[in-house]
């Protein structure tokens, strides 16, 4: 039995996003030339992803005046959502104190990152809706 098919973006599909999101909507030519600047991409391998990221509900197009216009169909918040939770599900069981745990000990925050989660946390604690919530 075939699995279904996956609304989370991949690695390339994320790259075009990323363009879009930067750029707002674009001609497929504008998306490639923001690609190109990473690595090398043929303009018919980018135009396949960006159908299929249209079947996936990733994209929507819109005519323009010589051609489609390409734009996000996802918010950048919404797609880290998705992928932060697909990571916290699948790679630490659903436990956010293991993700954060593993950033710690992989040495991936900095001074700066700690204090910046340290001021999120208080911040989150002080909130009144947090009020009588167990820790």
């Amino acid at each position: 039995m075939a699995r279904p098919a996956s609304t989370q973006p991949t690695d390339g599909e994320l790259a075009i996003l990323k363009a879009l999101w930067s750029s707002g909507p674009a001609p497929l030519g504008q998306v490639c030339a923001t690609l190109r600047r990473q690595r090398p991409v043929a303009t018919t391998t980018v135009a396949t992803m960006l159908q299929v990221m249209l079947a996936k509900g990733l994209v929507k197009r819109s005519r323009g005046d010589r051609g489609y216009l390409w734009s996000a169909k996802v918010s950048q918040e919404a797609a880290a959502s998705r992928l932060v939770n697909k990571v916290l599900d699948h790679v630490f069981d659903g436990s956010a104190q293991r993700l954060v745990a593993h950033l710690l000990d992989d040495g991936k925050l900095s001074e700066r990152d700690r204090q910046e989660i340290r001021r999120l946390l208080a911040a989150d604690k002080a909130r009144p809706s947090n009020q009588g919530r167990r820790s």
